[in-house]
């Protein structure tokens, strides 16, 4: 008897809170738990929630030791007193950068910070704002990742937290164009969950921040079109420009023409002195006309030559959506004791996600890559997409991350030098060759989503 009983005992100790505690150490010091945690695509929740966690104290560490460098943020809470002291003709608000430039949602975000940071005179306020944001705008970001399972998680340890340059865009410059992005990565999320309206409430709210977010634009309509149809693409859309409406009501009725022409304006002439994508070429042809122009050609011709590639990319979103809602009723349909727990959004999201993800961050590139000028803060326009895109392309993983470091640096050196800003177009140029041939790779099969059901 006695024997028996030990040999009964035995699998109680080793399933007890330090059996568990000795197999969790096992399994941390394994070489095959390294090796999922730093290559396998599977496991970036694991990699960005360690992310999260350093970014918090990295943040906390700029904000207290690095010297804020005052750039907008006094002339942006001088265009917003000006509204607040009710003048709400565009052509009469100005700070000392100019006039202002951006929608009318971008005064109401900034009239919020106004009042949070006592009439913008508390810079100490905004910075942890701002750093919040960006633990938002993390946060989001991450989620996609995790969702399409494309990057190794070691190439968002590598690229996504390394750059200054981000950091100051956030923390020590407080730009606006982070808040126009984290709206945009907010309705990415809701695209790929099937929640339209909210989606395009938050797109639209984003372009009302800054107009840089357009540049999303031509995918995002074909989505439309393929998901939805032409009626659903019209509602969306007229969910989107009521938005607009509404946000900019104040000003319409007081100046319509000077609020349209200040804030959606596409045919600004940025200062030569400030670009970072042109300086290797002379003033006279930056400043020309007819180089904007051309500029404006080359990015409708390379629409045109990515858009079959988006719409079969998009119309597999659309399938895929479809019979995951399918699968998902059948589930549901079942009776108790058949139903396989697989939520809807769960059954090959990954596949899904990399369909709707990859027409949406190249336009975002092509836009970029055809800008009239860059500055600093518009790094942050797609920086965070850069892996995936990298990824996308056929290229080594040598090839992939000297691309992301040459473009961290260039995009590092300041002032811009006539080197740093052609690396700049040397590595759009690779990633554009490199998503165009990508195409002639061939896709790999899709998944049958139905097979999840059948398990």
């Amino acid at each position: 008897m006695p024997p028996a009983r030990k040999s009964q005992q035995a699998p109680q100790a080793s399933s007890g809170p330090l059996g568990r505690l000795k197999t969790a150490i096992t399994a941390l010091t394994s070489l095959q738990f390294w090796k999922a945690f730093l290559f396998d695509p599977g496991s970036v929740s694991l990699m960005a929630c360690l992310l999260l966690c350093v970014e918090v104290v990295l943040n906390i560490f700029v904000i207290e030791r690095v010297r804020y460098t005052e750039i907008d943020w006094r002339a942006y809470m001088q265009e917003v007193e000006g509204v607040l002291n009710g003048t709400f003709d565009y052509s009469q608000l100005k700070g000392d950068t100019g006039p202002l430039v951006y929608p009318a949602g971008f005064v109401y975000v900034y009239m919020v910070l106004y009042y949070a940071t006592q009439q913008g005179r508390n810079i100490k306020i905004a910075q942890y704002i701002f750093f919040l944001l960006y633990i938002i705008m993390l946060m989001l970001v991450f989620r996609i990742y995790v969702k399409s399972k494309k990057i190794p998680p070691f190439v968002l340890f590598l690229s996504i937290i390394t750059s200054y340059r981000v950091h100051s865009i956030f923390v020590l410059r407080l730009f606006n164009d982070p808040i126009a992005m984290i709206l945009l990565y907010a309705a990415i999320n809701l695209f790929m969950d099937g929640h339209w309206t909210k989606g395009s409430l938050a797109f639209s709210a984003a372009v009302s921040v800054k107009m840089n977010i357009l540049l999303f634009a031509p995918a995002l309509l074909i989505l439309y079109l393929t998901s939805l149809g032409l009626r659903g693409t019209v509602v969306q859309i007229s969910i989107c420009a009521a938005l607009q409406l509404v946000l900019g009501l104040p000003f319409l009725l007081s100046n319509p023409f000077a609020y349209i022409v200040g804030a959606f304006n596409i045919g600004r002439v940025f200062m030569y002195q400030w670009t970072v994508n042109w300086r290797f070429i002379p003033e006279e042809i930056f400043v020309n006309r007819g180089f904007h122009i051309a500029l404006l050609g080359l990015h409708v011709f390379l629409i045109a030559l990515f858009l079959p590639e988006w719409i079969t990319y998009l119309k597999s979103f659309a399938r895929l959506r479809q019979v995951q809602k399918d699968l998902y009723s059948k589930q549901q349909a079942k009776p108790e004791s058949k139903k396989k727990n697989i939520p809807q959004k769960e059954v090959d999201m990954s596949v899904t996600s990399r369909l709707l993800l990859l027409p949406l961050f190249t336009a975002n590139l092509i836009g970029i890559a055809c800008a009239r000028s860059l500055h600093y803060q518009f790094y942050v326009w797609y920086y965070h997409t850069l892996p995936y895109l990298v990824w996308s392309c056929p290229f080594t993983v040598p090839m992939r991350l000297s691309l992301l470091g040459v473009l961290e640096l260039c995009w590092n050196t300041y002032p811009s030098t006539d080197l740093s800003s052609a690396g700049i177009h040397v590595c759009h140029l690779f990633l554009l060759i490199g998503l165009f041939c990508n195409k002639f790779q061939g896709r790999q099969p899709e998944p049958d989503p139905t097979a999840a059901g059948n398990q």
